[in-house]
């Protein structure tokens, strides 16, 4: 089982953001996750057009946009050609969410759930057999710097049941340790959104930090 690991970059210093990249690319981050927040679905903003442009000029590596707006649909085309390679939107932000990943795929990208704490497994059920990832949020959707979620646990254990029938590529975003990496890791979880809780402000570099992550994981 694969291990991916994907920084937050709302999580970054923007005023070094060059050199964050540099060092990111360098310690040979999987892909990096773009939260999209409009200050209506969720009470934040975060990662504009222009923070999502220069980001994408500075890496090679594959890119995400987390859609936390309302109307998903009307921006998949828009973060499309800004560089996205994965679009996650969240299924009780759509009427109709199975057209939304119709729409990411036929602009030739990989489609994406994010599903909210109090969204429920069996509301987006149906979807699974359509998608390529799941993100299972395990703060309220937002804000950096909260805890860790307990109650979704038995719903994250429904997803690791079924993914390998669907074969989609499960992840949790949100106060995501080293400690919580190695426990769902073993469980059957491959994404890691990492933030402050695992990589940034910490003492050692992202290197380092990173080339433990694997080490502590290899199986």
């Amino acid at each position: 089982m694969s291990l991916l690991l994907s920084p937050s970059m709302m999580c970054a210093d923007f005023g070094n953001l060059g050199k964050e990249m540099q060092q990111l690319n360098d310690a040979d981050v999987d892909m990096y996750h773009m939260d999209v927040m409009d200050g209506k679905y969720v009470p934040n903003f975060a990662l504009g057009p222009e923070d999502y442009q220069t980001i994408r000029s500075l890496t090679k590596k594959p890119l995400d946009a987390h859609l936390m707006i309302e109307n998903p649909r009307d921006y998949v085309k828009f973060f499309s050609e800004l560089g996205a390679d994965i679009i996650y939107f969240c299924p009780d932000a759509e009427t109709q969410p199975a057209r939304t990943i119709d729409d990411i795929y036929a602009l030739g990208k990989k489609a994406g759930i994010a599903v909210n704490t109090g969204t429920s497994f069996e509301t987006v059920k149906e979807l699974l057999p359509i998608v390529d990832y799941v993100l299972i949020m395990t703060v309220h959707p937002g804000f950096a710097g909260q805890p860790f979620q307990d109650f979704v646990m038995p719903k994250l254990e429904q997803f690791i049941e079924v993914k390998e029938k669907y074969n989609f590529i499960l992840g949790i975003d949100g106060a995501v340790s080293r400690e919580k990496i190695k426990q769902l890791h073993q469980k059957g979880v491959d994404n890691f959104i990492l933030g402050t809780s695992a990589l940034f402000n910490k003492p050692s570099s992202y290197q380092e930090t990173i080339s433990e992550i694997r080490k502590e994981n290899e199986q």
